[in-house]
C-alpha cells in the first residue's frame, strides 16, 4: 500500500475489505518496510542488511535488520488495536523462499539462488519465522484465521534458469521444478494455515504450486495465457482457490483516452476475463463465487492513496458480481 503511516492504512483496509483484511506493508518508508526486507527480517539466525548493491547476509544484525523487525512490530500494533474481537480471516504477506534467495546477496558471492546449501538455509529459516509470525498474529488477535500469502515474483524465473547473477550480466542455473516444489511445500507445512501463493509475473507454475500444497494462486490475470487453461481448470476441480489480479494497481494516465482510460467505472467489465475463462473451461457460472476473489494485479504501493482506496473497494464491487450475477461477468 501507499503512504507511511500504518494506523490509517490498517482502518482503511479494515473498513474497506470486511471479509478479507490484510497486514498492509508500506515500503515507502523505506529499507526494512519493502517486501524483501521485511521478510529478511523474518528470518531465524539469519541476517540481512542494505548494501550498494542491494539486500545482502551480514554476519549479525545491523540497523537495518533491526528497522525491520521494528516496523512489523509497529504495523502487527496497529493490526491488534483496531481487531479487536474480530472473528474471521487475516491475511499476512511474507516473501516466499525463492525470491529470498534470488533478491538476497550472500556475505561474499552471487545472490543465494546460486547456492543450492544457501537455498536450503534459507528455506528452513524462513519456515521458522513464519511459524513464529502466524503464532504471533493468532496471539495477538485471538478469532482470526490466519491466511499466509507467501510472494513469489521470482518464481518462474527461478525455474527457467532467467534470474539476473549480482553482476546483472549472466543468469543463474535454473533450479529443478521437484526441488522448488519441495521446498515451497516444507515452508507451507511449517506454516500450518491456508497459504497462497502470490506471482505477478508471465508464466506461473499454477499446477506445480498447487502440489506443493498451497490453498490457492494469485496472479495478474492480464498476464495468463490461454495455455495454462487445463492447469487452471484441474486446479479448480480439485478446489483450489483463484485470486484474479484484475483491477489495475496503478491508475491510468488521466490524458489516456479510449477503451481502459477508466477502469474502475464497469465492474462487470473488470471481471469479463474471468468469465470468458469460465466458459472456455466449461464451469457453472456459480461456480466462480466459489472459486475466485477479485484482487489488484500486484501491490498498490506505486499507486495513489485516493486510487489505492478506489481500487480495494472497486475489487469489492466487482466480486459481488460473481457472486450476485456470475451471467453478467459471462
Amino acid at each position: 500500500m501507499p503512504g507511511t503511516d500504518v494506523r490509517e492504512t490498517v482502518k482503511m483496509v479494515l473498513g474497506l475489505m470486511p471479509d478479507l483484511p490484510h497486514l498492509p506493508e508500506l515500503p515507502a518508508r523505506g529499507p526494512g518496510a519493502d517486501l524483501t526486507g521485511r521478510s529478511a527480517g523474518m528470518l531465524v539466525d539469519l541476517y540481512a542488511d542494505v548494501q550498494p548493491s542491494g539486500w545482502r547476509f551480514v554476519d549479525r544484525p545491523g540497523r537495518d535488520h533491526r528497522r525491520a523487525l521494528s516496523y512489523l512490530s509497529e504495523d502487527l500494533d496497529a493490526l491488534e488495536e483496531f481487531t479487536q474481537g474480530w472473528t474471521g480471516p487475516v491475511k499476512i504477506q511474507v516473501a516466499g523462499p525463492w525470491t529470498l534467495a534470488a533478491t538476497i546477496e550472500l556475505t561474499y558471492g552471487d545472490k543465494a539462488l546460486a547456492d543450492r546449501g544457501a537455498c536450503r538455509e534459507v528455506a528452513a529459516s524462513l519456515a521458522e519465522g513464519i511459524r513464529l509470525h502466524v503464532a504471533d498474529v493468532a496471539r495477538r488477535i485471538p478469532g482470526a484465521r490466519v491466511v499466509l500469502q507467501l510472494d513469489e515474483p521470482a518464481l518462474p524465473g527461478v525455474i527457467a534458469g532467467d534470474v539476473p547473477t549480482a553482476s546483472g550480466f549472466g543468469r543463474l542455473g535454473a533450479v529443478d521444478k521437484a526441488v522448488v516444489r519441495d521446498t515451497l511445500r516444507d515452508v507451507i507445512a511449517a506454516a500450518g494455515v491456508p497459504t497462497l501463493v502470490h506471482c505477478c509475473a508471465p508464466g506461473t507454475p499454477i499446477t506445480l504450486i498447487r502440489h506443493a500444497g498451497a490453498a490457492g494462486v494469485s496472479l495478474d490475470f492480464s498476464l495468463v495465457a490461454q495455455s495454462q487453461d487445463e492447469s487452471i481448470g484441474e486446479a479448480v476441480e480439485a478446489g483450489f482457490a483463484l485470486f484474479a489480479g484484475v483491477v489495475p494497481s496503478i491508475e491510468p494516465d488521466p490524458t489516456e483516452t479510449g477503451v481502459g482510460a477508466r477502469p474502475l467505472s464497469d465492474p462487470p467489465g473488470t471481471v469479463r476475463s474471468v468469465g470468458t475463462l469460465w466458459n472456455r473451461l466449461g464451469f457453472r457460472p456459480e461456480s466462480l463465487a466459489e472459486a475466485v476473489v477479485v484482487t489488484p494485479t500486484c501491490g498498490l504501493a506505486g499507486a495513489s492513496p485516493a486510487y489505492a482506496r478506489a481500487a480495494l473497494s472497486h475489487a469489492v464491487v466487482a466480486g459481488r458480481v460473481l457472486r450476485d450475477d456470475p451471467e453478467g461477468a459471462m
